[in-house]
């Protein structure tokens, strides 16, 4: 299986190619034929497989039911539809004695990207063992694929901007777990309030705090920071909902344009930490 991850104006492409050895019919009836689908797919498809048709999903578990339409039908070739504002598109080629699978998703979650791809890993290979005649085993959780994924797609990585009287960078995250056991992990303590010091797993060392200015258990906390004696700026965590089985994580620290070296030290500093939360993360349980 391999994954590639591109920018498309101000949408995402995720491209995944996977080796099937089975013939191109059998595999095009496997990713169209609502009854196959039902196997291997995360939601319940109904479709009126024409160019334009409809096409439903229901993913269970108290979700709304989502529409999309048909964009493309040339079977036993591909076919492409809209799942509310992603776009799939399923390619199947010959290849050798058997086929390869493509797939194009398209979509407006950079950060959720990991989320997407390890889903998708997971669902073709359930595929792979229908298409086998074998049972199809419970994929289980894809944590450490998810992490791998993130690395690997770069969204790790923090931006920095220019904004008036400064600077801000900015990390957004996708993590594997929910918001309560992120709090949790970062401060396990009591409840922190404005005028509190603020917990060290909310800070990295090279940027003295002051006080909680702001605490929402466990969706924020925001706080100032000081060079020696003058106020320089603010950090501000946010948790809120995200991909998969976890919260979306985003970090922002704001610095005035005279201390240039402290933006730098900021992009540095924060992906270590996260990257740090992210690996206890795994090893706490879901």
């Amino acid at each position: 299986m391999s994954e590639t991850l591109a920018a498309d104006g101000d949408r995402t492409v995720l491209r995944m190619e996977r080796r099937l050895g089975h013939p191109p019919e059998k595999v095009w009836r496997a990713v169209t034929d609502p009854a196959h689908l039902a196997e291997w797919f995360p939601a319940r498809v109904e479709a009126d497989l024409r160019a334009g048709g409809r096409i439903g999903f229901d993913l269970g578990g108290g979700h709304p039911p989502v529409d999309g339409v048909v964009t493309e039908f040339d079977p036993p070739r591909a076919i492409a539809y809209t799942w509310g504002d992603d776009l799939l598109r399923w390619e199947v080629r010959p290849r050798g004695d058997g086929s390869l699978l493509v797939l194009t998703h398209t979509f407006a979650d950079r950060f959720g990207a990991a989320s997407f791809a390890a889903g998708w890993r997971m669902c073709t290979g359930t595929l792979t063992q229908i298409l086998g005649g074998g049972p199809a085993t419970a994929p289980g959780r894809a944590d450490d694929l998810h992490e791998a994924l993130v690395a690997r797609f770069g969204l790790d990585e923090g931006t920095s901007e220019d904004v008036p009287g400064g600077w801000r960078v900015r990390f957004e995250r996708q993590l594997v777990r929910p918001a309560e056991r992120v709090w949790a992990e970062l401060h396990p303590d009591a409840v922190p309030a404005p005028g509190d010091a603020v917990p060290p797993g909310f800070t990295v060392p090279e940027f003295a705090p002051g006080t909680v200015t702001e605490a929402r258990v466990p969706a924020l906390l925001e706080y100032g920071w000081h060079r020696g004696d003058r106020p320089a700026g603010t950090v501000r965590w946010e948790l809120g909902p995200g991909t998969g089985h976890g919260a979306r994580l985003v970090v922002t620290q704001t610095g005035p344009h005279d201390l240039p070296g402290a933006r730098i030290a900021a992009l540095t500093a924060w992906r270590a930490h996260i990257a740090d939360l992210a690996k206890r993360l795994l090893d706490t349980a879901p």
